[in-house]
């Protein structure tokens, strides 16, 4: 199953973005929430002092002080709008106003809330009251509607929501700038990376030496960088000078066994000699080979390489092993679409050489060898297949290392770096290679960028 985000710049984006979102909430919500309860205890404080007041009416005046002083301020034009007020009888009898409940309160009162209708507009309103009992078994209920409140917090929560939406944009914005800037600083590890596996091994990560982790890394990646190439630079120097000490004395060898060769008159010796030909002359093909590896993968491909027509490489390569072929009865089956790349042309022919010469070297005699060239959607796409013993999957990937022979095919001629030449030409075209089964046999599949 694919992840739903699999660029890590879009999970650091949404990190970013929840982060902040979460922050404004907790923000918002405990603002809101000390709001509420500062306007609460304030409201109660409110209703209390008035209950208090109303008491010592009671005490003073009676049942009839307290009755009319509630007629006074509810019907009166001094009284508070937002003010509750309701007194029962002892026996449950409803003197002024109504209570929420027919619930009889303790000897220290208690508080309820509850709502009621507007009657003008029908809305719903909140009432805190606080309900006590006189010295007479009346119960008293002094409330507090909570309009001015509920304004004041459905003005909060509007304003929580805006900062909300606010935040959320602002979040977005400010995690998309982090990610944009995070992978631009990757970036250029990125483009490094990829140019040193294309060949360019001197070139180094740019630093800003601003000292943060990015330029640590950079820093450690560039170290490496000069490692492998000190190393690569030490292994490429000792194949050449190697190459270049033996290639003088084996061709003196060789021209010397060819002197013996001629000059001798029996038929042993004779062949004794030709095999030490024949082997000294598969010594310096090695060697030959290993020069040639070792200049491909220490250059880079010039990006003004001129075009060529791979089909007509490919077709050289096939007119000059087809006698080859049809020494052993094999058959070519050669379908070439018009397609070309930018690259060495000389490289390419050495290319198509090699598959050619493999695919011909491990066919049976009077089977087949397909060879096939497509332009596709990733570029040009060049295929060897056999019908020989192939190679078992496991093993498909070492058989590129240099001298790299499977146990089967050790007693058969080779140097073991065909496949090796192979791959670096075609990394040093920016192409890909893969070794496929052919269901009985081998096929090279090379992916090469269109030119």
């Amino acid at each position: 199953m694919k992840r739903l985000l699999p660029s890590t710049s879009a999970r650091l984006a949404l990190l970013v973005m929840g982060s902040f979102l979460v922050a404004v909430v907790l923000i918002g919500g405990g603002l809101y929430y000390a709001v509420s309860s500062l306007l609460l205890h304030e409201a109660r404080d409110l209703v209390r002092a008035d209950a208090i007041t109303l008491v010592d009416t009671y005490r003073e005046g009676g049942r009839a002080g307290l009755l009319a002083e509630l007629q006074a301020r509810i019907h009166g034009d001094d009284g508070d709008p937002d003010a509750v007020y309701a007194l029962a009888g002892a026996d449950g009898s409803a003197l002024v106003g109504e209570r929420p409940d027919a619930g009889i309160p303790g000897p220290r009162g208690r508080w309820v809330e509850f709502t009621e209708r507007m009657p003008e507009t029908g809305d719903a309103l909140r009432v805190i009251a606080y309900e006590q009992r006189l010295a007479g078994g009346e119960v008293l209920l002094t409330g507090q509607r909570l309009l001015a409140q509920d304004r004041l917090l459905g003005l909060m929560q509007q304003a929580v929501l805006r900062a909300l939406l606010a935040a959320a944009v602002l979040a977005a914005l400010v995690g998309w700038l982090t990610s944009r800037w995070v992978a631009g600083r990757l970036r250029g590890l990125e483009a490094t990376a990829a140019r040193v596996s294309a060949g360019q091994l001197g070139l180094r990560a740019p630093l800003d030496h601003s000292g943060d982790a990015f330029d640590q890394v950079a820093s450690r990646f560039n170290a490496m960088l000069d490692r492998i190439e000190e190393l690569l630079d030490g292994v490429r120097h000792a194949t050449d000078h190697i190459a270049h000490d033996l290639r003088t004395p084996l061709t003196r060898l060789r021209n010397r066994l060819e002197d013996l060769r001629r000059q001798a008159r029996e038929p042993g010796l004779q062949a004794h000699l030709d095999r030490a030909v024949a082997e000294t002359d598969q010594l310096l093909q090695s060697f030959a080979a290993l020069l040639r590896l070792s200049r491909i993968e220490a250059q880079a491909l010039d990006a003004g390489a001129p075009r060529v027509a791979l089909a007509e490489v490919v077709e050289d390569a096939v007119e000059l092993y087809a006698p080859i072929g049809a020494e052993r009865g094999i058959r070519l089956q050669v379908q070439l679409a018009v397609a070309s790349v930018r690259g060495d042309r000389d490289q390419l022919f050495q290319l198509a050489v090699n598959l050619l010469d493999n695919a011909l070297k491990y066919a049976p005699a009077g089977s087949e060898v397909e060879v096939r060239l497509d332009a596709v959607a990733a570029g040009v796409r060049l295929q060897v297949g056999d019908r020989g013993p192939g190679i078992p999957e496991a093993e498909r990937e070492r058989v590129f290392d240099r001298f790299q022979r499977l146990e089967a095919h050790r007693g058969s001629p080779g140097t073991g770096l065909g496949l090796s030449l192979v791959r670096a030409i075609v990394r040093h075209h920016g192409g890909q290679v893969q070794l496929l089964d052919n269901a009985p046999g081998l096929r090279v599949q090379v992916l090469l960028p269109p030119g």
